[in-house]
């Protein structure tokens, strides 16, 4: 009788098991349609959700950085960093790192920003990534490094090459090795503050006269100018 019930208690647990390793399957293949369909309507929320069922269901480190993306181009960047982490790992996937990099950016935190761009930028050099970097140095204060970058974007731009700009209510984009003059202009009056108006607004006026509407550049120069000493006469 004991046998019995211990035979019964097995094929139970035998046909429990196979019956969800079934159920899983079949939402595996349920979420994938979803997800395929929420593609085809250009749903963004839609193919979120789809890949949170999915990540659980069937976790992979692809489909991890995939949602992060998503995320991540929905703008929400700590959605972005509560699936990815902000920990500096040289395993991460390119797509990792680019998304933890954005992200870091966009909630204010350089440094952070930094430790991502640099790894990257090591794997993968381009004069766009430079540029971020660049950026990102200037406002942690290393100039030195931020012209070494600035040096690398400009000789590796190409005409071809933009960079986007959203601080009007309508974005525009310049070219990018314009986008670098107008960096090696902050980086100069970061130098010295005190001294380097005039150089700096010099470089400004260099990349105002290739692009007379690059709006940033403007608007540089425009500060830059108000914070000039007054000159004493005697």
């Amino acid at each position: 009788m004991k046998f019995k019930i211990t035979l019964l208690y097995v094929c139970l647990l035998y046909s429990f098991h196979l019956c969800v390793a079934q159920t899983d399957s079949d939402f595996i293949d349920h979420y994938k349609m979803y997800y395929a369909q929420m593609q085809k309507q250009g749903d963004v929320q839609g193919i979120i959700n789809a890949m949170t069922h999915l990540l659980v269901l069937e976790p992979n480190v692809a489909r991890k950085d995939t949602l992060a993306a998503y995320y991540m181009n929905e703008g929400k960047y700590l959605q972005a960093l509560n699936l990815l982490g902000i920990e500096k790992d040289t395993l991460d996937s390119n797509m990792a790192l680019e998304v933890k990099a954005v992200s870091l950016k966009s909630l204010n935190e350089p440094a952070r920003a930094l430790e991502q761009y640099e790894l990257l930028f090591k794997r993968l050099p381009t004069a766009s990534l430079a540029y971020e970097l660049a950026d990102l140095k200037i406002s942690t204060n290393d100039i030195m490094g931020a012209n070494l970058n600035i040096t690398y974007g400009i000789a590796n731009s190409t005409q071809q090459m933009m960079k986007p700009y959203y601080e009007t209510q309508t974005p525009y984009q310049v070219p990018l090795k314009v986008g670098f003059m107008y960096l090696k202009a902050i980086a100069k009056f970061r130098e010295n503050p005190e001294t380097n108006h005039e150089a700096a607004i010099e470089l400004l006026d260099a990349t105002l006269a290739v692009v007379p509407n690059f709006n940033l550049a403007t608007l540089a120069k425009n500060a830059i100018a108000s914070q000039k000493p007054e000159t004493v006469i005697d």
